[in-house]
């Protein structure tokens, strides 16, 4: 058989589960998972995490998966975040969000992104974003260090009391086990704000 790329992965699972190629389901699949290496290692109960994926469609996208796995697979080119302004391109699409949501960006040796997740939506709190939820996919995907970030529905990326509490008690834990956070960057409308910049991290 061919060799399967992400199109024909993104069909592969539409056509298993019934859902039209650019539907939230697959969207946020691909959205969760960018990367083929993601996908292929995806387990039942991350799928199932998925708003509309109960375990009767999981299961048919594992059998899906399966099949994938039999078959070479293409290397991927990754994209590299080389900087502050890298990270906003790579996340740019946060500031069209009508609520906040706080992303992280796992990244390998070469600072090339692995995945993108979104650990939790609502307001920034520094006793609702755990350390134990954004360094678990972390650690479980063996990243090297990480980047996170959220956006501010106002437009103006200026950071809150909140934000840098956050992002000093990440850096902490990131420093005990052995995944540095690179920065934590807040998107706004055409801008943004990195504190690594601002000299919080």
């Amino acid at each position: 058989m061919n060799t399967f790329d992400k199109y024909t992965f993104k069909f592969l699972l539409a056509a298993t589960i019934r859902e039209k190629e650019d539907g939230y389901v697959v969207n946020e699949i691909f959205s969760r998972f960018p990367s083929i290496q993601e996908l292929l290692e995806v387990t039942e109960e991350e799928l199932m995490q998925i708003k509309g994926i109960g375990k009767v469609k999981a299961q048919q996208i594992m059998s899906a998966l399966k099949l994938a796995r039999m078959n070479p697979t293409p290397m991927e080119t990754r994209f590299a975040i080389r900087s502050p302004e890298d990270g906003y391109r790579y996340l740019k699409d946060m500031q069209y969000l009508n609520r906040e949501e706080f992303v992280c960006l796992g990244l390998n040796t070469k600072n090339e992104v692995l995945f993108r997740e979104t650990v939790f939506v609502g307001s920034l709190n520094a006793s609702i974003v755990h350390p134990r939820e954004t360094f678990k996919c972390l650690i479980r995907r063996s990243c090297a260090s990480a980047i996170v970030a959220h956006n501010h529905p106002s437009g103006q990326p200026e950071p809150s009391r909140e934000d840098i509490e956050v992002t000093k008690r990440l850096a902490e834990v990131g420093k005990v086990v052995g995944i540095e956070i690179l920065d934590h960057l807040i998107i706004g409308h055409e801008k943004y704000v990195s504190l690594k910049e601002k000299g919080y991290l």
